[in-house]
């Protein structure tokens, strides 16, 4: 059983051992040394972070290395990586690079057209809109009588 006490791992058991060995001064020192190489590599990661977020920020490109923490031997072509001539097209589709061969565009297509929009002779022909009934017109008798301008008025006497 165990009297409370956590079990170190053997990793902490022979970095322990090792340690026990030396003077107090080395213990210290290398003790020293391991906290400053923890540190300054959490201080480069920040560092890293921030000049990443900065680039990105200002349009700048980011290299795929600082994103992904690890880099290729495209990363390091210096001089001798080929020159960008102009941006790809983001998002683009293979319409895109038809060249000569893209069907000639007419006339301009409608904006969020549907298929309607292309059957051209075969349409349906268009029927005048109906009046759309309005409440007055379910009524029945219970509506107004309609006034007449021209006849004879309700007041008028014979």
């Amino acid at each position: 059983m165990s009297a409370g006490l956590p079990q170190a791992s053997v990793k902490s058991q022979i970095f322990e051992s090792l340690l026990g060995f030396l003077p107090d001064w080395v213990q210290i020192t290398v003790l020293a040394l391991i906290v400053l190489a923890v540190v300054a590599s959490w201080a480069v990661k920040i560092k890293r972070k921030i000049a990443h977020r900065r680039a990105v920020r200002n349009g700048q490109p980011v290299h795929v290395a600082a994103r992904f923490g690890q880099g290729s031997g495209a990363d390091y072509l210096g001089q001798y990586a080929p020159q960008q001539t102009q941006p790809a097209p983001q998002q683009g589709s293979g319409a895109d690079y038809l060249g000569q061969y893209a069907p000639q565009q007419t006339q301009p297509a409608p904006q969020q057209g549907s298929g309607a929009d292309h059957l051209g002779a075969y349409a349906p022909q268009q029927a005048q809109p109906a009046r759309q009934p309005s409440g007055a017109d379910f009524l029945g008798s219970y509506a107004p009588q309609q006034r007449q301008a021209d006849g004879p008025s309700a007041n008028s006497s014979a």
